[in-house]
């Protein structure tokens, strides 16, 4: 699976922006698919990941309730609507493809795509 990542940009705090991952290959449908980013100095963390038919999603508690994922399998598309966004968002954001168990960590994905930078200015 390839991954391509775009949307990404800068914004205002409160903003809104919406990333979208393409993915090419076949087999992309029975992937779990997740987003993760990477602010400068810091490790790349987990923010939110689908299951692969869509119906479970999981997000990090600091982006609850802002932050919402969402896949089409028919297009091999996954999107990541951002609302209400922080300076603390800012970010290089990742998807990643899952072929089962580790959500969470960075492990359990076999796939990157290369990764679009968020700003969010104060």
């Amino acid at each position: 699976v390839q991954l391509q990542a775009s949307g990404g940009g800068l914004v205002q705090t409160g903003g809104s922006l919406r990333l979208s991952c393409a993915a090419s290959g076949r087999t992309f449908s029975i992937y779990n698919m997740g987003w993760f980013r990477q602010a400068p100095g810091k490790e790349r963390e987990f923010v939110t990941t689908i299951t692969w038919r869509g119906g479970v999603t999981y997000y990090a508690d600091s982006v609850k309730g802002r932050l919402t994922i969402s896949r089409d399998n028919a297009k091999n598309t996954v999107t990541l609507q951002m609302n209400s966004l922080k300076p603390e968002d800012t970010a290089v954001y990742y998807c990643a493809a899952n072929p089962g168990g580790g959500l969470y960590s960075v492990e359990g994905y076999d796939y990157w795509g290369q990764g679009t930078l968020v700003t969010v200015s104060s």
